[in-house]
């Protein structure tokens, strides 16, 4: 065995033939070195999973769900200008899906909480309205203007959440006509909250999905966000509506016999503008402005002719005028034919 042990001369005698070889090695065998080096690009398929944010709806339902609410964004923004009688821009910001808690604890204290029931789905959903927003809107129901100023940290009013419903109830109509086309929900509010973390509507990890609504008042100084919170629990069971193919299958029914009978029906109770002109006359603005009571103006309309009667600002028809129990009135005498 003491033959085997090397002596120091040895030793070094082996490094050196080493260090000499080295550069003898063939270039072309610097290609397993590059095949080597592949293995760091897998690593970019890699992505990070939280577990405390599963992502349990699919990314077809959650575009499902973008689309259906980006119309309820240009109709309610239509709508809450007709209230107002100002510009109201509403604008679909982001679907997301994230935890129960992590929502609560995004929103401020005091907030406008609705609690929301959808009959048939189960649960609760909630409709968040940021008081930086609901304060300006409030008062210009009141007739004041967007300028609300510094406006302190404290629940709405008795009298405020009057007019908070106005706004609700014109949003929650806009939802039943757009979610009518998956499945026909009943929108009721059950009851309005001050504090977020008084409302566990679900467990604090349960996902949910959040639909944010941006609100701009007037010139676009006065902004303000909007929320729906839906949990996945509560379209857990019709995810399989959720798909971009049921989407627009449902958008494109065809009208039906039915449909056209209850058009019908509703049209039937509205009130039209009925207009029956006399006589039309040209005069100047002198003679306008002499007139006095008892002054007859001269027409070239004859007594005879029939009068033009006008429904919603359109001819329809000719008409003869009279009298009916102490009343005046029109008999209508033709049907005035379309010009073509």
């Amino acid at each position: 065995m003491a033959d085997d042990v090397l002596s120091q001369d040895e030793v070094e005698s082996l490094l050196s033939s080493l260090d000499t070889a080295a550069p003898e090695t063939p270039p072309q065998r610097a290609a397993p070195a590059t095949a080597s080096a592949a293995p760091p690009r897998s690593r970019e398929l890699v992505t990070a999973y939280d577990f405390k944010r599963p992502e349990r709806i699919g990314k077809e339902q959650m575009r499902a769900l973008q689309s259906l609410h980006e119309g309820i964004g240009r109709n309610f923004g239509a709508g809450l200008s007709s209230l107002l009688r100002n510009v109201v821009e509403v604008k679909l910001t982001s679907v997301d899906q994230l935890t129960y808690s992590d929502f609560i604890f995004s929103l401020e204290s005091p907030t406008c909480f609705n609690l929301l029931t959808a009959v048939p789905l189960e649960g609760n959903l909630i409709l968040d309205i940021n008081p930086s927003i609901l304060y300006p809107i409030i008062n210009q129901l009141l007739g004041g203007g967007t300028e609300t100023g510094s406006v302190g940290r404290r629940p709405l009013t008795e009298i405020e959440l009057r007019f908070t419903s106005r706004v609700t109830n014109l949003f929650l109509s806009d939802l039943r006509r757009v979610w009518a086309n998956i499945l026909p929900l009943d929108f009721q509010v059950v009851r309005i909250e001050s504090n977020p973390q008084l409302v566990q509507i679900v467990p604090p990890n349960e996902v949910v999905v959040l639909i944010c609504f941006e609100l701009t008042l007037g010139n676009g100084e006065v902004r303000g966000m909007m929320q729906l919170c839906i949990p996945f629990n509560a379209i857990e069971r019709i995810g399989n509506k959720l798909t971009a193919n049921s989407w627009v299958g449902y958008t494109r029914v065809e009208p039906t016999d039915e449909s056209y009978a209850h058009m019908g029906r509703t049209l039937e109770g509205a009130t039209v503008e009925l207009v029956a002109t006399l006589a039309r006359s040209k005069i100047t603005t002198a003679d306008l402005l002499g007139l006095r009571v008892g002054d007859i103006i001269s027409t070239e309309k004859d007594i005879c002719a029939p009068l033009e009667v006008a429904v919603q600002g359109t001819p329809k028809f000719f008409a003869f005028p009279g009298a009916i129990r102490g009343h005046k009135a029109i008999r209508i005498a033709d049907v005035r034919q379309p010009v073509e």
